[in-house]
């Protein structure tokens, strides 16, 4: 036996490579540790897409503005409370008809949103009474209905109402029917029936 063959018999054995069992999938992606500034547009734009952006400023009627929200839904009210509260507006509540009828003549708001559908009188009835009395007749009225039949019939008889709003409603949509009746001091005015709105004058090119 030679020198090198004894050499090669008392070299260590090498130890065989394991490789370790895969983890299984659990769909987890990490999070990266970085993210570089201005990747979170995407998440900023869907939050405000949607109807809540405005696309111009909005005129608004002036602070203090008092408005009567008449209606038996609690929601509705407590919806339409909160969002007029929020733009600084004094809010007053009737539940039906004839308790709408006795507020709007002690207190004479500004506008009234009425509901059509309403327990006792209904809102056709109140709007008829309002326009009779004298220290109602000249307050812009809303209606309101989210009834089939009677916004059908709103848009047949138009009784002296300033405007219409379908249930459900968003705060844009409450929003543009306050300003379309507001006058050039951001004043809620109602039209007599036969009137027309004067558009804002544009001057003439030079």
């Amino acid at each position: 036996m030679s020198i090198f063959d004894l050499f090669k018999r008392k070299r260590p054995q090498t130890r065989p490579t394991v490789t370790p069992p895969a983890r299984p999938a659990t769909g987890f992606t990490p999070t990266p540790a970085f993210q570089p500034a201005g990747d979170t547009h995407g998440e900023e734009d869907s939050l405000h897409a949607g109807p809540e952006r405005r696309e111009r400023d909005r005129r608004n009627a002036r602070p203090g503005t008092r408005i009567l929200v008449i209606d038996d839904s609690p929601t509705i009210v407590a919806l339409l409370k909160r969002m007029l509260q929020q733009n600084h507006y004094e809010v007053l509540v009737a539940y039906d008809g004839e308790s709408g009828l006795e507020i709007a003549r002690r207190e004479v708001p500004d506008l009234i949103f009425l509901d059509i559908v309403l327990p006792g009188i209904d809102g056709f009835s109140a709007l008829r009474t309002l326009r009779r009395d004298p220290q109602t007749k000249d307050v812009p009225i809303i209606m309101m209905s989210g009834n089939a039949q009677a916004t059908e019939q709103f848009y047949v008889q138009r009784i002296g109402a300033d405007d219409f709003m379908k249930k459900p409603f968003s705060r844009p949509e409450v929003f543009s029917r306050i300003e379309a009746l507001l006058d050039e001091s951001g004043i809620p005015r109602h039209l007599p029936r036969g009137s027309t709105r004067t558009a804002p004058s544009v001057p003439a090119p030079a």
